[in-house]
């Protein structure tokens, strides 16, 4: 009789785990509490998969040997409780697609900032390297339905920490921990220690083969790796001290020694720019070094590497206004970043739903940056109420249109006009994709 698994969750993640599923031959069943988008019922049609749409049948659920949980499900749902109380075994479409990966490599990359851009810079990496991989996870691919229809030897894949909490044995073969800043801590009982932990989850069964990439210049990071014990592969890197294994910048060079291949190269050749960006480039430099990526590859990456869109994204320029779209900026350090970037005066547009935010991180930075805030949010009394005494011009708008007319009006010639949240995208749009698309459609019709 066939292993019953239970997906809940009919998104990119959730489908790409049931065809996975369906090929092993297991009996799949995928629910959805919510409508199915089209192209998703489509495929689980095509894949002859039995799901269900607007409900949860409890008992076809409860009757599962295991469940693939969507990561964007919590565990206060009253239904994950019922299935946690029953002991059923619950994992992520990572863990099931980690074991049919065969003897292919990962490379997974976590961390609350930059995670999206490191993955991507890394995959180009090992694509100009003319590599056999793919890009999953996080990012939009799923990483199951990769492997159900496209094996490759080498999987880049970004990793939140909602899908690190449901791993068993998943392991990569390089593991990136970029940063830690508070972030998702509604979904973490409002404590900063269980979403470090999730975070550390990403090298909890490495191996002394494998490589543990990380900023040292990020105190969370180190004041918890004098709690736990390594057993991979350690390589930090750093813009304030130099290792035997790592990276660092000194200066206007970065050195990455990850092997005896040494590499050296000015951080003007790198098409990213602002300080985040310096130790992304860090990062994904190692990464690829690990996997013995030559340094003259790397270094044409570096330089050929364009950013992604919603990402500190170039939009126009409008008689002298710069209007940039960083809606990825989902939480407060993340704004800090594209601000730090920022070289004009700059009009921010802040705002959407609040994760738990702490804005006073923001300060210095907006009194140097920041000649008016545009919120944009159903509900922006906590920006008030933070920016009040440093910024002398706060106006609410409830759409990307009407803050980009607002912030236009706002801003002079030689001014930036800046999109970058610090927030979730769903009180007034479907996700921060919609959200930096509606802003960049609303700047051309200026």
């Amino acid at each position: 009789m066939s292993k019953k698994i239970v997906i809940l969750g009919a998104a990119e993640s959730g489908v790409g785990a049931a065809i996975l599923a369906k090929q092993k031959g297991f009996d799949v069943f995928v629910s959805d509490g919510g409508a199915i988008k089209p192209v998703y019922k489509q495929e689980l049609i095509d894949n002859n998969i039995e799901f269900e749409e607007g409900m949860h049948t409890a008992e076809k659920i409860l009757d599962a040997d295991e469940v693939v949980k969507s990561p964007g499900i919590p565990e206060k749902n009253e239904l994950v409780k019922r299935i946690r109380s029953k002991g059923i075994p619950v994992i992520s479409e990572i863990e099931l697609a980690y074991r049919y990966k065969g003897d292919s490599k990962i490379v997974a990359i976590t961390g609350s900032n930059g995670k999206s851009t490191v993955t991507s810079l890394t995959y180009h990496m090992c694509k100009t390297a003319g590599l056999d991989c793919a890009l999953v996870g996080n990012i939009g691919y799923s990483f199951a339905k990769q492997v159900a229809e496209d094996p490759k030897t080498l999987y880049v894949a970004e990793i939140s920490s909602f899908q690190l909490d449901d791993i068993k044995d998943f392991r990569p073969d390089v593991a990136l921990l970029l940063n830690i800043t508070e972030d998702h801590l509604d979904r973490y009982e409002y404590k900063f220690e269980n979403y470090i932990k999730s975070k550390f989850k990403i090298i909890e069964n490495q191996q002394a083969g494998d490589y543990f990439i990380y900023c040292a210049d990020d105190e969370v990071i180190m004041q918890h790796l004098k709690t736990i014990t390594i057993k991979s592969n350690s390589m930090p890197f750093s813009m304030n001290q130099e290792f035997k294994q790592g990276a660092w910048i000194k200066g206007d060079t970065m050195t990455i020694k990850a092997t005896e291949d040494v590499i050296v190269m000015s951080v003007f050749d790198f098409t990213l720019k602002g300080k985040h960006n310096k130790y992304n480039n860090m990062a994904a430099g190692i990464a690829a070094a690990t996997i013995g990526i030559r340094k003259e590859k790397i270094r044409e990456s570096v330089a050929t590497f364009t950013n992604l869109e919603h990402r500190l994204e170039y939009v126009s320029t409008v008689r002298g206004v710069e209007f940039i779209n960083d809606s990825k900026a989902t939480n407060v350090n993340s704004a800090w970043y594209a601000l730090e970037s920022m070289t004009k005066p700059t009009i921010l547009i802040l705002g959407g739903v609040d994760k738990g935010n702490d804005y006073s991180i923001m300060d210095d930075m907006v009194k140097e940056k920041v000649k008016a805030i545009v919120c944009m949010g159903l509900d922006n009394t906590k920006i008030h109420a933070a920016f009040a005494g440093i910024v002398t011009t706060i106006v609410d708008t409830n759409s990307a249109a009407d803050a980009v007319k607002a912030a236009f009006q706002l801003a002079e010639s030689g001014d930036s006009v800046l999109l970058s949240p610090a927030c979730a995208s769903f009180d007034l749009f479907k996700n921060y994709e919609d959200r930096g698309r509606q802003f960049k459609k609303a700047v051309m019709d200026l």
